[in-house]
Protein backbone atom coordinates (compact mmCIF):
# COMPACT_ATOMS: atom_id res chain seq x y z
CA UNK A 1 0.00 0.00 0.00
CA UNK A 2 1.39 3.20 -1.28
CA UNK A 3 1.07 6.60 1.21
CA UNK A 4 0.07 8.81 -2.15
CA UNK A 5 -1.36 7.54 -4.97
CA UNK A 6 -3.15 9.11 -7.72
CA UNK A 7 -5.96 8.49 -10.68
CA UNK A 8 -6.84 11.01 -13.40
CA UNK A 9 -9.69 11.29 -16.20
CA UNK A 10 -10.70 13.75 -18.43
CA UNK A 11 -13.79 15.47 -20.13
CA UNK A 12 -16.43 13.93 -22.97
CA UNK A 13 -18.59 15.13 -25.45
CA UNK A 14 -20.56 13.75 -28.17
CA UNK A 15 -19.61 14.59 -31.77
CA UNK A 16 -22.79 13.17 -33.20
CA UNK A 17 -25.83 11.15 -32.38
CA UNK A 18 -27.51 12.30 -29.93
CA UNK A 19 -30.79 11.08 -29.02
CA UNK A 20 -30.54 8.65 -32.30
CA UNK A 21 -28.79 6.52 -29.65
CA UNK A 22 -31.74 6.46 -27.15
CA UNK A 23 -33.52 4.54 -30.55
CA UNK A 24 -31.03 2.28 -31.69
CA UNK A 25 -28.67 4.73 -33.62
CA UNK A 26 -25.14 4.63 -33.50
CA UNK A 27 -23.38 8.19 -31.65
CA UNK A 28 -20.11 9.62 -31.38
CA UNK A 29 -18.36 10.70 -28.30
CA UNK A 30 -15.25 12.32 -28.12
CA UNK A 31 -12.81 11.91 -25.21
CA UNK A 32 -11.75 15.68 -24.25
CA UNK A 33 -8.00 15.46 -22.96
CA UNK A 34 -7.93 18.94 -22.01
CA UNK A 35 -10.41 19.02 -19.04
CA UNK A 36 -9.01 16.84 -16.43
CA UNK A 37 -10.51 15.59 -13.01
CA UNK A 38 -7.50 14.09 -10.62
CA UNK A 39 -7.86 11.65 -7.03
CA UNK A 40 -5.67 12.07 -4.52
CA UNK A 41 -5.15 9.84 -1.58
CA UNK A 42 -3.30 10.18 1.07
CA UNK A 43 -2.73 7.43 3.48
CA UNK A 44 -3.99 7.68 7.04
CA UNK A 45 -4.20 5.47 10.13
CA UNK A 46 -8.00 5.46 11.08
CA UNK A 47 -9.77 8.36 9.68
CA UNK A 48 -11.76 8.03 5.75
CA UNK A 49 -12.54 11.81 4.73
CA UNK A 50 -13.13 12.96 1.49
CA UNK A 51 -12.88 16.64 0.00
CA UNK A 52 -14.37 17.23 -3.51
CA UNK A 53 -16.06 20.22 -5.39
CA UNK A 54 -19.45 19.11 -3.46
CA UNK A 55 -18.63 17.48 -0.18
CA UNK A 56 -15.84 17.76 2.40
CA UNK A 57 -15.86 15.74 5.21
CA UNK A 58 -16.06 11.79 6.91
CA UNK A 59 -16.64 9.42 4.05
CA UNK A 60 -19.27 7.79 5.91
CA UNK A 61 -21.71 10.98 5.70
CA UNK A 62 -21.24 11.75 2.16
CA UNK A 63 -24.64 13.22 0.63
CA UNK A 64 -26.96 11.50 -1.31
CA UNK A 65 -25.98 12.91 -4.74
CA UNK A 66 -22.46 11.90 -3.78
CA UNK A 67 -23.56 8.05 -3.11
CA UNK A 68 -22.11 6.94 -6.23
CA UNK A 69 -19.09 7.89 -5.57
CA UNK A 70 -19.45 6.33 -1.65
CA UNK A 71 -20.35 3.06 -2.96
CA UNK A 72 -17.90 2.71 -5.52
CA UNK A 73 -15.34 3.22 -2.57
CA UNK A 74 -17.11 1.06 -0.37
CA UNK A 75 -17.14 -1.44 -3.26
CA UNK A 76 -13.31 -1.09 -3.49
CA UNK A 77 -12.46 -1.25 -0.09
CA UNK A 78 -14.01 -4.47 0.30
CA UNK A 79 -12.19 -5.95 -2.74
CA UNK A 80 -8.71 -5.25 -1.04
CA UNK A 81 -10.18 -6.65 2.03
CA UNK A 82 -9.33 -3.10 4.09
CA UNK A 83 -12.86 -1.95 5.23
CA UNK A 84 -11.58 0.27 7.57
CA UNK A 85 -8.55 1.43 6.12
CA UNK A 86 -7.93 5.07 6.44
CA UNK A 87 -7.75 7.53 3.93
CA UNK A 88 -7.98 10.92 2.57
CA UNK A 89 -9.02 11.39 -1.06
CA UNK A 90 -8.91 14.92 -2.83
CA UNK A 91 -11.07 14.89 -6.36
CA UNK A 92 -10.10 17.63 -7.96
CA UNK A 93 -12.19 19.11 -11.10
CA UNK A 94 -12.55 21.08 -14.37
CA UNK A 95 -15.61 18.92 -15.62
CA UNK A 96 -18.72 21.66 -15.05
CA UNK A 97 -21.31 19.28 -14.19
CA UNK A 98 -24.77 18.79 -15.53
CA UNK A 99 -23.58 20.28 -19.28
CA UNK A 100 -23.12 16.82 -21.42
CA UNK A 101 -19.37 16.32 -20.65
CA UNK A 102 -19.46 12.76 -18.28
CA UNK A 103 -18.54 14.53 -14.83
CA UNK A 104 -19.81 11.49 -12.98
CA UNK A 105 -18.26 8.99 -14.97
CA UNK A 106 -14.94 11.01 -14.70
CA UNK A 107 -14.99 11.13 -11.08
CA UNK A 108 -15.68 7.18 -10.86
CA UNK A 109 -12.61 6.59 -13.25
CA UNK A 110 -10.39 8.31 -11.77
CA UNK A 111 -10.98 7.43 -7.89
CA UNK A 112 -10.79 3.39 -9.40
CA UNK A 113 -7.49 4.48 -10.18
CA UNK A 114 -6.33 6.12 -7.44
CA UNK A 115 -7.48 3.06 -5.14
CA UNK A 116 -5.94 0.42 -7.49
CA UNK A 117 -2.60 2.85 -7.45
CA UNK A 118 -3.56 3.09 -3.23
CA UNK A 119 -3.48 -0.50 -2.79
CA UNK A 120 -0.38 -1.11 -5.63
CA UNK A 121 -2.68 -3.50 -8.17
CA UNK A 122 -2.66 -3.89 -11.25
CA UNK A 123 -5.92 -2.79 -13.48
CA UNK A 124 -6.88 -3.76 -16.63
CA UNK A 125 -9.12 -1.61 -19.25
CA UNK A 126 -12.05 -3.95 -18.80
CA UNK A 127 -12.36 -4.28 -14.92
CA UNK A 128 -11.47 -0.21 -15.05
CA UNK A 129 -14.98 0.10 -16.55
CA UNK A 130 -16.59 -2.44 -15.25
CA UNK A 131 -15.75 -1.28 -11.67
CA UNK A 132 -16.43 2.89 -12.60
CA UNK A 133 -20.05 1.77 -13.57
CA UNK A 134 -20.62 0.27 -10.35
CA UNK A 135 -21.60 4.23 -9.20
CA UNK A 136 -22.40 5.59 -12.43
CA UNK A 137 -25.36 2.13 -11.89
CA UNK A 138 -25.97 4.22 -8.86
CA UNK A 139 -26.36 7.45 -10.25
CA UNK A 140 -27.73 6.72 -13.27
CA UNK A 141 -29.90 3.74 -12.59
CA UNK A 142 -29.21 1.55 -16.14
CA UNK A 143 -25.90 3.41 -18.00
CA UNK A 144 -24.88 3.26 -21.24
CA UNK A 145 -21.52 2.77 -20.32
CA UNK A 146 -20.62 5.41 -22.83
CA UNK A 147 -19.74 7.65 -20.63
CA UNK A 148 -17.18 6.15 -18.52
CA UNK A 149 -15.94 3.84 -21.84
CA UNK A 150 -14.88 7.75 -23.22
CA UNK A 151 -14.04 9.21 -19.79
CA UNK A 152 -10.87 6.24 -20.10
CA UNK A 153 -10.90 6.48 -23.78
CA UNK A 154 -7.80 8.20 -25.82
CA UNK A 155 -9.71 8.41 -29.33
CA UNK A 156 -13.46 8.36 -29.60
CA UNK A 157 -16.13 5.87 -29.45
CA UNK A 158 -18.00 4.13 -31.76
CA UNK A 159 -21.02 3.29 -29.28
CA UNK A 160 -24.50 1.49 -30.12
CA UNK A 161 -26.46 0.97 -27.36
CA UNK A 162 -27.01 -2.25 -26.29
CA UNK A 163 -23.23 -3.67 -28.13
CA UNK A 164 -19.72 -3.59 -27.73
CA UNK A 165 -18.24 0.20 -28.23
CA UNK A 166 -15.17 0.63 -29.73
CA UNK A 167 -12.55 3.18 -30.29
CA UNK A 168 -11.77 4.65 -34.11
CA UNK A 169 -9.34 5.88 -35.84
CA UNK A 170 -8.99 9.42 -36.74
CA UNK A 171 -7.04 11.44 -39.93
CA UNK A 172 -8.44 14.48 -39.50
CA UNK A 173 -6.18 17.71 -37.89
CA UNK A 174 -9.22 19.86 -37.20
CA UNK A 175 -10.16 21.50 -34.15
CA UNK A 176 -13.18 21.46 -31.72
CA UNK A 177 -14.38 24.61 -30.13
CA UNK A 178 -16.47 23.89 -27.19
CA UNK A 179 -18.94 26.72 -25.72
CA UNK A 180 -21.23 26.39 -22.15
CA UNK A 181 -23.89 28.24 -22.16
CA UNK A 182 -24.05 28.16 -19.34
CA UNK A 183 -27.26 27.28 -18.77
CA UNK A 184 -28.14 23.10 -17.22
CA UNK A 185 -28.97 20.80 -19.82
CA UNK A 186 -31.42 18.17 -18.46
CA UNK A 187 -31.35 14.92 -20.00
CA UNK A 188 -34.86 13.39 -19.42
CA UNK A 189 -36.50 16.36 -19.95
CA UNK A 190 -35.01 16.77 -23.26
CA UNK A 191 -35.31 12.91 -23.69
CA UNK A 192 -39.24 13.23 -22.84
CA UNK A 193 -39.75 15.94 -25.48
CA UNK A 194 -38.06 14.21 -28.06
CA UNK A 195 -40.77 11.23 -26.94
CA UNK A 196 -43.51 13.03 -27.00
CA UNK A 197 -43.17 14.64 -30.38
CA UNK A 198 -42.70 10.80 -32.26
CA UNK A 199 -45.58 10.29 -30.36
CA UNK A 200 -47.10 13.07 -31.63
CA UNK A 201 -45.85 13.70 -35.21
CA UNK A 202 -44.84 10.08 -35.91
CA UNK A 203 -42.96 9.45 -39.83
CA UNK A 204 -41.63 12.74 -39.62
CA UNK A 205 -39.91 12.33 -35.95
CA UNK A 206 -38.71 9.24 -37.12
CA UNK A 207 -37.47 10.44 -40.29
CA UNK A 208 -35.01 12.62 -38.24
CA UNK A 209 -34.11 9.87 -36.03
CA UNK A 210 -32.68 7.71 -39.20
CA UNK A 211 -31.40 10.59 -40.48
CA UNK A 212 -29.29 10.99 -37.25
CA UNK A 213 -28.32 7.70 -38.00
CA UNK A 214 -26.97 8.23 -41.45
CA UNK A 215 -25.00 11.10 -40.34
CA UNK A 216 -23.21 9.87 -37.47
CA UNK A 217 -21.98 7.08 -39.70
CA UNK A 218 -21.14 9.50 -42.51
CA UNK A 219 -18.86 11.34 -39.71
CA UNK A 220 -17.04 8.12 -39.05
CA UNK A 221 -15.96 7.39 -42.20
CA UNK A 222 -15.07 11.58 -42.16
CA UNK A 223 -13.02 10.45 -39.46
CA UNK A 224 -11.14 8.06 -40.95
CA UNK A 225 -10.73 9.24 -44.17
CA UNK A 226 -9.74 12.47 -43.11
CA UNK A 227 -12.69 14.39 -44.92
CA UNK A 228 -13.20 17.71 -43.20
CA UNK A 229 -15.93 18.74 -45.87
CA UNK A 230 -17.90 15.76 -45.16
CA UNK A 231 -17.38 16.03 -41.68
CA UNK A 232 -19.38 19.55 -41.08
CA UNK A 233 -21.93 18.50 -43.70
CA UNK A 234 -22.52 15.34 -40.89
CA UNK A 235 -22.22 17.79 -38.23
CA UNK A 236 -24.45 20.83 -39.83
CA UNK A 237 -27.15 18.23 -40.70
CA UNK A 238 -27.42 17.06 -37.21
CA UNK A 239 -27.57 20.31 -35.51
CA UNK A 240 -31.04 20.51 -38.46
CA UNK A 241 -32.40 16.97 -37.12
CA UNK A 242 -32.12 18.22 -33.55
CA UNK A 243 -33.58 21.34 -33.96
CA UNK A 244 -36.37 19.75 -36.00
CA UNK A 245 -36.70 17.39 -32.81
CA UNK A 246 -37.11 20.36 -30.38
CA UNK A 247 -33.99 20.00 -28.27
CA UNK A 248 -32.63 23.30 -29.55
CA UNK A 249 -32.66 26.36 -27.01
CA UNK A 250 -32.25 30.33 -27.66
CA UNK A 251 -28.80 30.66 -26.17
CA UNK A 252 -27.76 27.78 -28.03
CA UNK A 253 -29.45 29.00 -31.50
CA UNK A 254 -27.28 32.48 -30.90
CA UNK A 255 -23.38 30.98 -29.92
CA UNK A 256 -24.76 28.80 -33.32
CA UNK A 257 -24.90 32.05 -35.48
CA UNK A 258 -21.76 33.41 -34.22
CA UNK A 259 -19.55 30.64 -34.60
CA UNK A 260 -20.82 30.54 -38.36
CA UNK A 261 -19.89 34.09 -38.69
CA UNK A 262 -16.80 33.38 -37.74
CA UNK A 263 -14.71 30.54 -39.26
CA UNK A 264 -16.76 27.30 -37.62
CA UNK A 265 -17.10 25.04 -40.64
CA UNK A 266 -19.51 23.34 -38.16
CA UNK A 267 -21.57 24.05 -35.21
CA UNK A 268 -23.72 22.00 -33.30
CA UNK A 269 -25.15 21.43 -29.78
CA UNK A 270 -23.59 18.73 -27.88
CA UNK A 271 -25.27 16.29 -25.62
CA UNK A 272 -29.43 16.21 -24.80
CA UNK A 273 -29.53 19.98 -25.44
CA UNK A 274 -32.02 22.52 -24.19
CA UNK A 275 -28.78 24.33 -22.83
CA UNK A 276 -25.60 23.01 -22.13
CA UNK A 277 -22.52 23.04 -24.53
CA UNK A 278 -22.03 23.23 -28.34
CA UNK A 279 -19.18 22.51 -30.50
CA UNK A 280 -17.96 23.88 -33.16
CA UNK A 281 -15.56 22.69 -35.90
CA UNK A 282 -12.41 24.57 -36.95
CA UNK A 283 -9.90 23.64 -39.57
CA UNK A 284 -6.69 25.23 -37.84
CA UNK A 285 -5.88 26.09 -34.38
CA UNK A 286 -5.93 30.55 -35.54
CA UNK A 287 -9.16 30.06 -36.51
CA UNK A 288 -10.42 27.65 -33.54
CA UNK A 289 -8.48 30.75 -30.65
CA UNK A 290 -9.86 33.23 -32.83
CA UNK A 291 -13.40 31.48 -32.21
CA UNK A 292 -13.22 30.74 -28.66
CA UNK A 293 -12.93 34.39 -27.81
CA UNK A 294 -15.49 35.40 -29.85
CA UNK A 295 -18.12 33.12 -28.03
CA UNK A 296 -17.12 34.32 -24.85
CA UNK A 297 -17.54 37.03 -26.48
CA UNK A 298 -21.14 36.40 -27.25
CA UNK A 299 -21.76 35.43 -23.82
CA UNK A 300 -20.47 31.70 -23.37
CA UNK A 301 -19.65 30.81 -19.65
CA UNK A 302 -16.38 28.68 -20.49
CA UNK A 303 -14.95 27.92 -23.52
CA UNK A 304 -12.49 24.43 -24.26
CA UNK A 305 -10.17 24.15 -27.51
CA UNK A 306 -9.87 20.63 -28.52
CA UNK A 307 -7.66 19.24 -31.42
CA UNK A 308 -9.18 16.10 -33.04
CA UNK A 309 -6.20 13.98 -33.49
CA UNK A 310 -4.44 13.12 -30.59
CA UNK A 311 -0.95 12.82 -29.56
CA UNK A 312 -0.20 8.66 -29.88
Amino acid sequence: MKDLATGTSHAKIILIGEHGVVYGQPAIALPISTIQMQAIIHRRDAAQTVKSRYFNGDFKMMSANLGGIQTLIRTLLARFGAPEQGFDIHITSDIPSERGMGSSAAAAVAVTRAFYDFFDRPLSHQELLATANVAESYTHGQPSGLDVATASAKSPVWFVKGRENFPIPVKLPGYLVIADTGIKSQTKVAVATVRNLLMVEGATIQARIDDLGRLTRQTRTALEDGDMGALATALNGAQDDLRSMGVSHPALEQLLAVARQNGALAAKLTGSGQGGCLIALAPEASIANQLSQKLAAAGATATWVEPLLCDD
